[in-house]
């Protein structure tokens, strides 16, 4: 693709830019009674609001026309036709295929590489965790010592934890109390401890998730695991608890796993999108295949939403093109993510992983310097915590932050007044920051309390909300497997369309590697770095820990 800098939506967006950049949500709202029906879109019962954002028809009209001239089309086809769109590793990016197998009323799509249909194996593989969940669900698979197996712990990292661990979340109402669930990640070992200090050896079941089987921070957790349980049960117990996630059956026999145990993806499955695959083993061990296959189908609707809706009416498209509308026109350089759930607590940090380690690049699919910005800064936590938090300086900081607020209609909590409490906050936070408060209104009301007037101008400035802060609204009808699966995808695409028109491979990670073979240089004792900062650092580590 050419430098979308120079298409001519781009060049036209900057002087429409320039000319809306005074006008504020308010006016826009005011211009318009049916701004919400006229700025949101649907896709089934899940909502998107965007009139929250500084756009008018123009500007979408203009998004959508860089969507265009970027050539969007062709490259979601060569996407869903398994092409090898992560060009720098040669490979496809095909994770749509592994929940086409759950799309509801037989309405699969279909996904081949170099012309095999990939749709078997993706059963086969779903079908093995299933027999497997239920044996461990069931009781009919037991430890060692013969006691049923309650307590899972999983060990993995980065796609390989942040998915799982946010849909086991997520879907905590469904799990029915039958397994307890960890997740075991940080290489710090004060993370495996903690858990391993309420684990029962007899009753829990490790799964090590890494495709490699050499993944440092997973593999060093799992050979600590494994000298707990051995110490605890002996060398004979290690085969009845633990399991793989791999591609390395050499490497998972040598650790003492029966192959038979193993659970397989391919290598077009990358790592932040591999959830839906054999990774996603500790949540069927959760909530049970039934609800696994409905996460599949939610997500597997969600592409065929993305590959066929028109742009107008698409969400992943939507999302993608204010995205680079926020980034490249209005300069801001974070989003907010804001989950009014606490199940979905963990979402900013996924976020984080899947749109910044995807989109954080600087030079284009062909390996030249970008000339615009890429990937802002996901951060964010669940609401209403974060209102005690940073919302301060979404209000009233001196840059504006576009937010995403998520919301769920339906309550599945034994509270349901507390849940209308978190609804009315979110939408309460979306048009505080949309609308404000000026002056004029702080003043009149200070004045009417009886304040007098020194106390009313000096303290109006702090009291006064600029507002025009953009936002946009996800409303979910219920937080349940099919609709989180929908959510998940709708990020995973909305990523690919940012991605697009920014001319970047939002599927490799080069990044992550050089600090790796750093951290291995030193472990090894070569080195490592050669500046005066690590080396002295690393000095006074060996004598505070007497390491020689």
């Amino acid at each position: 693709m050419t430098n979308p800098t120079q298409l001519p939506a781009w060049k036209a967006l900057e002087a429409h830019q320039a000319k809306l950049k005074d006008t504020t949500l308010t006016q826009l709202f005011a211009g318009d009674a049916a701004r919400f029906q006229n700025f949101s879109a649907r896709f089934g019962d899940i909502v998107l609001d965007y009139s929250k954002n500084g756009v008018t028809d123009v500007t979408m009209g203009l998004l959508f026309g860089i969507a265009n001239e970027a050539k969007l089309d062709t490259a979601r086809a060569r996407l869903f036709g398994g092409e090898k769109v992560n060009n720098t590793e040669g490979r496809p990016a095909l994770h749509m295929a592994l929940r086409a197998p759950a799309a509801h009323g037989g309405n699969a799509l279909k996904f081949k590489i170099d012309g095999k249909d990939v749709g078997p194996l993706v059963e086969a593989e779903l079908e093995l965790m299933f027999d497997f969940a239920d044996q461990i669900r069931h009781g009919a698979f037991k430890g060692a010592t013969g006691k049923r197996i309650r307590h899972i712990v999983n060990i993995g990292i980065g796609g390989s934890d942040l998915g799982p661990a946010l849909i086991v979340d997520a879907l905590r109402p469904d799990i029915g109390g039958k397994l307890t669930l960890d997740f075991v990640s940080n290489v710090d070992g004060a993370h495996l401890d903690a858990v391993l200090a309420k684990a029962d050896p007899e009753k829990t079941l490790f799964i090590i998730a890494s495709k490699t089987f050499t993944t440092a921070e997973t593999m060093a957790n799992a050979r600590s695991a494994r000298k707990w349980l051995a110490g605890k049960l002996g060398e004979a117990a290690v085969d009845r608890h633990f399991v793989a996630v791999s591609t390395n059956i050499a490497a998972v026999q040598e650790f003492g796993i029966d192959p038979a145990r193993m659970f397989r993806f391919w290598d077009w499955v990358g790592g932040r999108y591999s959830l839906w695959s054999a990774i996603g083993l500790s949540i069927i061990l959760a909530v049970g295949p039934h609800k696994f296959r409905d996460l599949l189908a939610g997500a597997a609707a969600m592409d065929r939403h993305f590959l066929e809706a028109p742009l107008t009416e698409n969400l992943p498209v939507i999302l993608g093109v204010l995205q680079v509308w926020h980034r490249n026109f209005c300069g801001m350089g974070a989003q907010a993510v804001l989950p009014y759930a606490q199940d979905l607590w963990r979402l900013p940090a996924y976020l984080q992983q899947l749109e910044m380690e995807s989109n954080g690049k600087s030079v284009t699919r062909a390996g030249a310097p970008v000339g615009w910005s890429t990937s802002p800064v996901i951060w964010g936590q669940a609401g209403t915590n974060g209102q005690h938090a940073f919302h301060q300086m979404l209000h009233q900081g001196s840059e504006a932050v576009p937010c995403d607020f998520i919301l769920v209609a339906r309550d599945r909590s034994a509270f349901p007044d507390q849940h209308h409490m978190l609804f009315a906050n979110g939408l309460a936070q979306a048009a505080a920051l949309a609308f404000g408060k000026s002056g004029a209104a702080v003043s009149a009301e200070m004045a009417a309390a009886g304040r007098d007037v020194a106390t009313v101008a000096s303290l109006t400035p702090h009291r006064t909300f600029p507002g025009n802060r953009p936002s946009t609204t996800i409303l979910l009808p219920v937080l349940d497997a099919y609709h989180l699966g929908a959510l998940i995808a709708l990020y995973e695409h909305k990523v690919f369309v940012a991605a697009t028109i920014w001319d970047i491979n939002p599927f490799d990670q080069w990044g992550v590697e050089l600090g790796k073979e750093m951290a291995n240089a030193l472990l090894a004792g070569k080195g490592g770095p050669g500046d005066s900062s690590t080396a002295g650092l690393m000095a006074l580590y060996d004598s505070f820990t007497h390491r020689q």
